[in-house]
């Protein structure tokens, strides 16, 4: 299983080949050389941002793993407000200005990150809205890196189906220029293990870019260790039982991200619903004054208070590139998993006993909410 070779001799390793018909079961045609492998999408999108070159533009808030890549190039970072309809993407309009005042100011633009589905918002971009976000990508020249680790978690079968920058621009001029990664971790592997595959076009631009991308994995030694190729390669061959698992956590994080998203809403705040994944994103702007008289000012000290009161499943915007002095904050949904730091079991059997138990913890979900918005410190 090992692809140590791979870069180096041309050969094409077994994760190569599930990933490709991972792909193709989506519609999206990929032979194994257009497929490169690492042990994280993190890695994968430094080799990327190494061969593209020039300034980065991410959707404020993003996943948090985006800036510091560049960061850690020297690249210049600029984030763009995401739309009122979901996160992921910026405003179309948002993008063209931010590239024309980039370039108005010395900097040359020449990548975009998106994701389909937002780990940070739980949301999945429209698709007329994707079109517009990659029509205006193309008239800038910018090359578009689409992250889609999160793109089957969708948490109802006959929601909108979530589409790839690749399938909105084949057979366009910018085709060439759109590249795919997936972070195997975050809904395909188990705990512990991590590894990322990434989807180049396979002519233009976008070949050479693959290639270039390839010889510096190859000159890092950023080699799959055996047991995570082998993992890597069963998951996204997709087994019946392993799409059974997904298809049921899917479910069961859309039913907790629903009634989570009705605790935030019912105290006031704003929240988009959350459609895929397993966060949604909270802004409490409405409650400042309120969340003020209890000390609580920025993002950072929002999270502080949220953990303190409901565990580790609170993340202030200010993780995810969003404005620091903001009152917005990610859940994830597994705070509905455990009550007082007790974990539910998913097994058969048993399910009586998790429905029973995640009532009780939306009941101190929704207390804590209503505590801290209420304007009565403690």
């Amino acid at each position: 299983m090992r692809r140590t070779d791979q870069d180096r001799a041309g050969t094409i390793g077994t994760i190569d080949v599930e990933a490709s018909d991972f792909w193709n079961r989506r519609g999206m045609r990929t032979d194994p050389t257009q497929v490169a492998a690492a042990p994280g999408a993190p890695l994968l999108l430094l080799a990327v941002l190494a061969a593209v070159g020039g300034g980065v533009l991410l959707p404020r808030p993003c996943s948090a793993w985006f800036a510091p890549q560049a960061r850690l190039l020297g690249r210049p970072v600029r984030g763009v407000p995401v739309p009122a309809e979901c996160g992921g993407v910026p405003d179309p309009f948002a993008l063209l200005e931010t590239v024309r005042r980039a370039r108005e100011e010395g900097d040359e633009p020449r990548l975009l990150v998106l994701s389909v589905a937002d780990d940070v918002t739980g949301t999945a971009a429209p698709p007329e809205l994707l079109h517009e976000v990659c029509e205006a990508a193309a008239g800038e020249g910018l090359v578009l890196v689409s992250d889609e680790s999160w793109r089957d978690t969708s948490h109802d079968p006959h929601d909108t189906v979530t589409v790839s920058p690749v399938e909105m621009m084949e057979g366009t001029p910018h085709a060439d220029a759109v590249v795919v990664l997936a972070a195997l971790g975050a809904a395909l592997l188990a705990p512990g293990l991590h590894a990322g595959v990434a989807r180049f076009p396979a002519h233009g631009r976008g070949r050479a870019l693959g290639e270039e991308v390839r010889g510096i994995l190859a000159a890092l030694h950023t080699e799959l260790s055996d047991p995570v190729a082998a993992a890597a390669a069963e998951a996204l061959s997709e087994p019946e039982d392993e799409r059974r698992r997904r298809a049921e956590a899917a479910r069961l994080h859309g039913e907790r991200g629903a009634a989570l998203c009705r605790a935030v809403t019912d105290a006031g705040a704003l929240c988009r619903p959350p459609h895929a994944g397993r966060h949604l994103y909270a802004d409490m702007e409405q409650a400042r004054s309120r969340l003020a008289a209890r000390g609580i000012t920025d993002a950072a000290g929002l999270e502080a208070e949220l953990v303190r009161r409901l565990g580790p499943y609170a993340d202030g915007g200010h993780r995810f590139g969003d404005d620091p002095r903001a009152l917005r904050v990610r859940l994830a949904t597994d705070v509905l998993a455990e009550v007082r730091g007790s974990p539910l079991t998913t097994q058969d059997g048993r399910a009586a006993q998790e429905s029973l138990g995640a009532a009780q913890a939306l009941v101190t979900v929704q207390s804590v909410l209503a505590d801290l918005t209420d304007g009565s410190p403690q």
